[in-house]
């Protein structure tokens, strides 16, 4: 039963770390400081320039590259190596790249690495590089037929074999693995449309129990979605006003500093620190891209903020105050 709950915990640990529930998981950055995966550099040059791999081609088109799998550390380890989809993680929007227990239907399924001593049959390679030592793998693109035109987003992954600790998720052990990936964009040639929506803008608030001698404290959530089918690199403007139009919040255009892939959906938040106590507020969520100047989205949610406690304590204190006034006038009336 341990062995059963253990192999259950380490393809739960994959699962996790791999869909980016784990933070080791999400393909951020192509180095951890243990290994790396990068383009391969040029012949005889020791780092490459290209920071991922930029590809283009029309449908049915062939492209060929290489990556490295660059061993810092001073003992020999061995990667599963496979291509994968990109995705947005939904809270937050990070960066991510899919785990290998997940088919890829874009661009990963479009890369197939030919790597020493691969097996066809097999959908991930495994690959072993000394201490200090790199080892490069060639890869193809052949982009299909009926391919979209537009952005198509995913990556090189290096999985290390080795599970490097176990934590434990109520009775289950979960085994921990780290992956590293480079970034993969492919661009079809074709009529681009860039698309950008904000939606589900909502604001949840908590006040003190005696109003204004504390600030009171709100969220600002919303949602952004890519309805168009290239990446857009978002930028967002938070305002709000109160009664007769007064401004309460201004927060000016900033850029995100993610990536928004292709029909990816991703949820943020805003805090607000000093929100009003007694006011009713419209607060606004203005997207657009500094890539794509005409692209705009807006959307609105209003709120009535009002403290709650001490208005509940007020309606309280007058209607004590109505009863003692009711029992005072019943004691003097005359009999009738």
């Amino acid at each position: 039963m341990r062995t059963r709950t253990s192999l259950y915990g380490l393809l739960l640990g994959l699962l996790l770390l791999g869909s980016g529930l784990l933070p080791a998981a999400t393909a951020t950055a192509a180095d951890n400081g243990t290994w790396g995966v990068f383009p391969t550099p040029p012949a005889g040059a020791a780092m490459t320039d290209r920071a991922y791999f930029f590809h283009q081609g029309a449908a049915g088109t062939t492209v060929t590259d290489s990556a490295t799998i660059l061993n810092s550390s001073d003992t020999e380890l061995t990667f599963q190596v496979f291509a994968t989809d990109a995705v947005n993680t939904r809270a937050g929007g990070a960066f991510a790249l899919l785990p290998v227990e997940t088919k890829p239907k874009d661009a990963g399924a479009w890369i197939t690495l030919v790597p020493e001593a691969a097996e066809a049959a097999e959908a991930a390679s495994t690959v072993t590089v000394p201490p200090k030592g790199r080892k490069d793998i060639s890869f193809t693109v052949k982009v299909p037929e009926d391919a979209t035109p537009g952005d198509h987003v995913g990556g090189i992954v290096a999985l290390n074999t080795v599970v490097e600790g176990v934590q434990k998720d109520g009775k289950v052990q979960v085994g921990v693995k780290r992956q590293v990936g480079a970034r993969l964009y492919f661009r079809v040639p074709g009529p681009l449309t860039p698309g950008l929506s904000v939606e589900d803008v909502k604001v949840s608030r908590s006040a003190p129990l005696v109003p204004w001698v504390k600030d009171a404290h709100a969220t600002i959530s919303y949602t952004l979605v890519n309805r168009g089918n290239v990446v857009v690199d978002p930028k967002v403007a938070v305002s709000a006003e109160g009664l007769f139009g007064r401004e309460v919040l201004d927060r000016p255009a900033r850029e995100l500093k993610l990536t928004l892939l292709p029909g990816q959906r991703i949820e943020l938040t805003e805090p607000w620190p000093d929100a009003p106590q007694l006011d009713r507020v419209t607060v606004n969520v203005a997207a657009g891209s500094a890539t794509y100047p005409d692209l705009a989205s807006e959307s609105e949610a209003a709120f009535i903020a009002v403290p709650w406690p001490a208005a509940g304590a007020a309606l309280l204190l007058t209607g004590a105050g109505i009863a003692v006034r009711v029992l005072r006038r019943r004691r003097h009336s005359p009999p009738a």
